[in-house]
């Protein structure tokens, strides 16, 4: 990617600053520029979370009115979390890549541990799923935090494992297999498939671009398919969720279990190329039920029409296209492999929720990274954010550019 014009140059005004590599990027390979990926990057995670402010507030305001509170606590709460966010953010951006690689298994067993005190009396129940705990000032929801941390630690004890596994086989493997099927079983457990098809997404994108056996990968993702076609057919719930999506739903079933897909439905259509304005929607007067959380995309169709649907769809593209292009070009292959892992978390799961909203795949009850209103997807993904802008300082030019200022 690298041009044979490219010049090296001492920064400007300083002789005694390292000298910056400057390559020519022109015409399509400036998409491939790592440190237009790396401001752009972050330009999409401040866009993405100030257009989520905005939404957040103007689908909750009804609904907090009809609960006889202020219209604007649920943008206060939601700024609260950014606020911490933002935070903890900052600190993954400045710890050492080394730091990661050491509190990765303790980040994960705590996690794990975190996850399954939601089947103890602190649990509670939120649309059908144990999956959060009641901390009397707050609720959270622990998975968001496991899905960090097996970002941060599969890599990690994939890396070893392969190293092993010319000598002890598949037994090199018994550490990650093992670890990640007991955090998965406690995400399960809760009954919260939508968060649980998330992790196999990362454990399964993990696995593959650490070189684990072709014929176990194979026999794995067969075995994680069967695993969730049994939960869906075992769930009366989920069955009739997914028959509501593929299939036709009948007068009683536009009343019930195809009532959120169908006003969904309505709020994208009624938005047009442009939108209705924003705070106009009509869906949000308690017709389409999680108009903030899971289905706020679907105000953002109905208030900013194609346009403002367009505009969430390119920053993610952007999210996941400079994530992926800095992955290639880092020689850290600890680090590569952290940034792929979360790009499939963000990028994947804005479009699983995209597609339940569209009407592409059954209700997941996952909410859009950035912007839907929830804290502990708030603050888990401007964490999994900083840790991204500082693994991405690893890359030699971005590196380099840094040094020069």
């Amino acid at each position: 990617m690298v041009s044979d014009n490219s010049s090296v140059r001492k920064a400007h005004g300083n002789a005694n600053k390292p000298a910056l590599v400057i390559t020519d990027y022109t015409g399509w390979r400036s998409l491939l520029n790592p440190l237009w990926c790396y401001n752009g990057f972050r330009m999409a995670v401040v866009g993405l979370t100030c257009f989520g402010l905005i939404m957040v507030f103007s689908s909750s305001t009804v609904t907090m009115a009809a609960q006889g509170k202020s219209p604007f606590v649920q943008l206060l709460n939601q700024g609260v979390f950014c606020i911490l966010g933002l935070i903890v953010g900052f600190f993954a951006m400045v710890m050492p890549v080394g730091f990661w690689k050491r509190i990765g298994l303790p980040l994960m067993l705590c996690s794990i541990l975190v996850q399954a005190l939601t089947f103890t009396p602190l649990g509670i129940d939120v649309y059908g799923n144990r999956g959060w705990l009641n901390l009397g000032f707050t609720t959270i929801q622990p998975a968001e935090f496991m899905k960090f941390a097996l970002c941060v630690w599969l890599p990690t004890a994939l890396r070893a494992a392969k190293k092993l596994y010319r000598k002890q086989g598949m037994k090199a493997y018994t550490v990650p297999l093992g670890v990640s099927a007991v955090g998965l079983l406690t995400v399960i457990g809760g009954k919260d498939l939508g968060t649980a098809m998330i992790l196999i997404f990362i454990g399964i994108v993990a696995f593959l671009i650490a070189g684990f056996p072709g014929k176990w990968m194979g026999i794995g993702v067969l075995v994680m398919a069967a695993m969730v076609a049994v939960l869906a057919i075992s769930s009366p719930n989920r069955m009739r969720r997914i028959l509501a999506t593929y299939g036709d739903c009948s007068a009683a079933d536009a009343q019930t279990v195809c009532y959120q897909s169908m006003h969904a439905k309505y709020a994208i259509a009624s938005g047009g190329f442009l939108g209705v304005g924003i705070g106009n929607s009509r869906e949000k007067w308690n017709y389409l039920p999680a108009a903030h959380n899971d289905f706020i995309f679907a105000i953002i169709g109905e208030e900013t029409g194609f346009v403002g649907c367009a505009i969430v769809l390119l920053f993610f593209a952007i999210l996941g296209w400079c994530m992926i292009v800095v992955a290639l070009q880092v020689a850290d292959r600890y680090v590569s492999m952290v940034l792929m892992c979360v790009t499939i978390w963000i990028v994947g799961q804005a479009m699983v929720n995209i597609g339940v909203v569209v009407g592409v795949f059954p209700v997941l009850g996952v909410p859009m990274p950035f912007v839907s209103a929830g804290g502990s997807s708030m603050v888990m993904c401007l964490a999994a954010a900083g840790l991204v802008v500082g693994l991405m300082r690893c890359q030699p030019q971005i590196k380099q550019s840094r040094q020069s200022v």
